[in-house]
């Protein structure tokens, strides 16, 4: 390994390591990690929860509450979302309802700087 790449710097360590890995895999590829949190049955029950019902627009739930019931990590929760659902998470914010007196100022204010922009 020295002789073939000297401009890297190999530690005995690494190596080591790295034989290691040789022979108990026949290869020097890197194993990859399982998350259990993101298995089948746990994208389900988060897909399940996630989205709105059809005939019940707005029932979904937040990453905590979906959190709080699958026994899930909030953040195991996100990235399911993200990288297996592949949806966005959004953050829900309450909207402002609107009088009758706001809409009327509105009106107003909107058609007085119009008038004031002279139509452009």
């Amino acid at each position: 390994m020295i002789k073939e790449f000297p401009a890297r710097k190999w530690s005995l360590r690494t190596l080591n390591r790295l034989i290691a890995l040789i022979d108990s895999t026949g290869s020097a590829e890197r194993k990859q990690r399982n998350c259990p949190s993101r298995s089948h049955d746990n994208v389900a029950a988060v897909e399940e929860l996630i989205m709105s019902q059809g005939d019940q627009p707005g029932t979904h739930r937040s990453t905590r509450q979906i959190a709080r019931e699958t026994g899930i990590s909030q953040a195991s929760v996100r990235r399911i979302i993200n990288k297996d659902l592949r949806l966005k998470c959004f953050k829900k914010k309450r909207s402002q309802e609107l009088t009758e007196a706001n809409k009327v100022t509105r009106l107003v204010r909107a058609k007085q700087m119009l008038s004031a922009d002279g139509g452009h």
